[in-house]
C-alpha cells in the first residue's frame, strides 16, 4: 500500500482550517490568517505522526485533548477562561457534527448487503461495526456536511434575530379589531408627507371582509388611486378614513399606497406595550412574509418613547377600544408614541 504523506498533510491542513474558521464564525470572532495557518499546520502534523511507529504513544485521549487546546490557543489566543471554554465547546461541536455527518452519509448510501457484512457479534454478545470510507469520499462528504451545517446555523441565526423584532399588533377601527404579528423595520421611514404621520403597512387580506368587494385583488395590480376614484357613491362605512400616501418604491418611480386612519393601534414588542392614535395603516395587496411569520411592517416611530409593561390589562384596553366612535380618537388610554 502506498501512502502519500504530502497529500494527507495538505488535506488535513484544509480540513483543520475549515473547522477552525467555522468555529470562529460561530463564536463571531475575527481570526487572523497567520494564526489560522499555524493552528491548522499543528493539527495536520499530528495526523502525519501516526505513520511513525515510535510516536504511537501520542495517540491517547489526553494527548488528543491537549492538541485541541493547543490549536485553539494558537488560533484564538487566551483572553479569559470563559471565552476559551466557549471556543473549545464550539470547536468540538463543529467537529462532532462533521464526523457524525460523514458517518451518517456513509451508511445512508450503503445498501443492505454492504451494511450487514460489516456487522459482527463480539465474544461478549455485543455488536461491532466496521467503517470503511474512501479517502476522497470522506473529503467530499466533509465539505458538504460542513457547508450544510453552516447553512442551517445561518438560517437559525437569522430566525433568532428576526424573533427579537416580531411583535403583536392590534388595530381598532370603530367597533372592529384586527390583530396579527408584525415585524419592526428600523429602516422604514414611510409617512404621510403632509401630516408627518407614520405609516404601518399591513396585508390587504386582513381587511378583506371590511373593504369593498374585489379591492384586495385590485390592490395587487397597483394604482389604488383608481379604487377611490371608482368608489363613487358606493356605500362604504370607512370611506372618510381612506387616504392616499405617496411613496417611492425600489427600482420604480413615485406611487401611491392606500391607507386607513384607525382609532388606535397597540403594539406589544419585547414585553413592552405601545399605544398610539397618530398612525396610518397602509394596505398592501401582496404577501409581506413568504413563511407567514408576520403580516405587518411596524414603523419604528411607533415604538419610540416610553411604553408600558405588558400586563393583563389588555382585556380592559380591548373593551375601551370597542366602544370607541367610528370617527373618534380611539381608547382614552391611547397616547402618541414618541
Amino acid at each position: 500500500m502506498v501512502v502519500y504523506i504530502d497529500l494527507i498533510f495538505i488535506v488535513n491542513l484544509l480540513i483543520d482550517g475549515v473547522l477552525l474558521a467555522l468555529t470562529a464564525w460561530m463564536r463571531r470572532t475575527k481570526l487572523k490568517w497567520w494564526r489560522l495557518a499555524l493552528s491548522s499546520a499543528a493539527g495536520a502534523l499530528y495526523v502525519v505522526m501516526m505513520f511513525v511507529p515510535e510516536l504511537s504513544f501520542l495517540y491517547t485521549f489526553l494527548i488528543k485533548f491537549g492538541l485541541s487546546l493547543l490549536m485553539l490557543w494558537i488560533a484564538f489566543g487566551f483572553t479569559s477562561l470563559q471565552s476559551y471554554i466557549h471556543h473549545l465547546g464550539a470547536f468540538y461541536m463543529v467537529n462532532f457534527a462533521a464526523a457524525g455527518g460523514i458517518i451518517g452519509v456513509h451508511y445512508l448510501v450503503q445498501n443492505s448487503g454492504e451494511l450487514f457484512s460489516g456487522i459482527w457479534y463480539t465474544a461478549t454478545g455485543g455488536l461491532s461495526f466496521e467503517l470503511k470510507v474512501g479517502f476522497w469520499a470522506a473529503c467530499i462528504t466533509f465539505f458538504v456536511v460542513v457547508f450544510g451545517f453552516k447553512a442551517v446555523q445561518t438560517t437559525k441565526r437569522k430566525m433568532e434575530s428576526r424573533e427579537t423584532l416580531l411583535g403583536e399588533v392590534t388595530v381598532w377601527i370603530g367597533s372592529e379589531k384586527i390583530s396579527c404579528r408584525g415585524l419592526l423595520d428600523t429602516g422604514n421611514q414611510l409617512s404621510d408627507p403632509l401630516t408627518r404621520t407614520p405609516v404601518m403597512v399591513m396585508e390587504a387580506s386582513l381587511w378583506e371582509s371590511f373593504l369593498p368587494e374585489g379591492w384586495s385583488e385590485r390592490l395587487v395590480e397597483g394604482e389604488p388611486d383608481r379604487l377611490i376614484m371608482d368608489l363613487g357613491m358606493e356605500e362604504f362605512e370607512w370611506q372618510d378614513r381612506l387616504r392616499l400616501v405617496p411613496y417611492r418604491g425600489v427600482n420604480r418611480g413615485a406611487a401611491f399606497m392606500l391607507a386607513l386612519k384607525p382609532d388606535a393601534v397597540r403594539i406589544e414588542l419585547g414585553g413592552i406595550e405601545y399605544t398610539t392614535t397618530k398612525v396610518l395603516i397602509g394596505v398592501d395587496g401582496g404577501t409581506l412574509s413568504g413563511d407567514r411569520a408576520y403580516r405587518a411592517i411596524i414603523h419604528p416611530a411607533l415604538t419610540e418613547g416610553e411604553g408600558a409593561p405588558n400586563t393583563s390589562s389588555n382585556a380592559a384596553a380591548d373593551a375601551a377600544a370597542a366602544v370607541g366612535s367610528t370617527h373618534g380618537a380611539g381608547p382614552e388610554q391611547a397616547k402618541p408614541a414618541g
